[in-house]
């Protein structure tokens, strides 16, 4: 299987384009279109120089709560100094395009390339560094860490999408599989970030109905996705957020792999007061 990780690639649109597209915003889901993701949408952040990002999903009352998440696009010597103002936040990264430099204590530095998984767990210092001759496109989740009595937070995780076997998913004669960067039974954890991957033709064959909340970022291929009894069309470069308990299902289409990055808040107990 060739694997490709769709990235912004900024600028305007064209002015003669119609404004109607298949951007969404409802009270259960939205879906952001990659062809929203230009300049004009893109913002500058505290502790980040030569870079720019783009905000998909934040912590919005009534809506998705728990999770924030970006496109980071990091030019030639651009870096995150400090990147996390929040001492209580953990991060993932997954680089979509170029390498960039991790630097975790101001000691380590790992070079993460196309598919490569970060884990950082919160209190960690790092820093991210792109010593190369190219822009460099990552996502980067945040979440603050939810601690709970007698266990520590996790440890730092580095990985790839390429030395991670996919978990076939019962039934499916592995045209559906989820790649997990972290063992979902460890309960230190408290979100994770898998790929999941669908072949042509294979489908979620019921509509999900839970209490996580999603970021899925759409890396490869075509489908359709079920989203509160509506099917939207979605392709590589789009970004769905789903609010807890929002009714979801979805089919493969086209000719390649249809894989997403998800995001779920997983392993607590659900909070009893606002």
């Amino acid at each position: 299987m060739t694997r490709t990780y769709y990235s912004p690639r900024g600028g305007l649109p064209d002015p003669r384009t119609r404004a109607h597209d298949r951007a969404r915003f409802t009270t259960a889901y939205a879906v952001i279109p990659r062809g929203v993701m230009s300049d004009i949408v893109s913002s500058f952040v505290p502790g980040w120089t030569g870079s720019r990002v783009w905000i998909l999903a934040r912590p919005l009352s009534g809506f998705a709560e728990t999770f924030a998440q970006y496109i980071v696009e990091l030019m030639p010597g651009g870096r995150g100094d400090k990147p996390e103002p929040d001492p209580e936040a953990q991060a993932v990264l997954f680089v979509l395009r170029g390498t960039v430099d991790l630097i975790i204590d101001e000691e380590t530095t790992y070079n993460l390339v196309p598919g490569s998984f970060a884990y950082i767990p919160p209190g960690l210092k790092w820093q991210l560094l792109n010593t190369h001759t190219d822009r460099t496109n990552l996502m980067w989740f945040r979440k603050r860490y939810e601690p709970v009595p007698g266990l520590e937070p996790p440890d730092l995780v580095i990985a790839h999408d390429d030395d991670v076997e996919p978990e076939p998913i019962r039934g499916t004669d592995n045209a559906w599989s989820t790649t997990r960067f972290v063992d979902p039974g460890d309960l230190r954890h408290d979100m994770h970030v898998n790929v999941v991957t669908f072949y042509p033709g294979a489908t979620i064959p019921f509509a999900e109905t839970h209490v996580m909340e999603h970021g899925i970022y759409i890396l490869q291929g075509r489908g359709v996705y079920y989203l509160n009894e509506q099917w939207v069309e979605v392709q590589e470069g789009d970004f769905l957020w789903l609010r807890a308990f929002c009714p979801q299902a979805c089919c493969a289409t086209g000719t390649e792999p249809f894989r997403y990055l998800l995001y779920k808040d997983v392993n607590r107990h659900p909070k009893l007061s606002l």
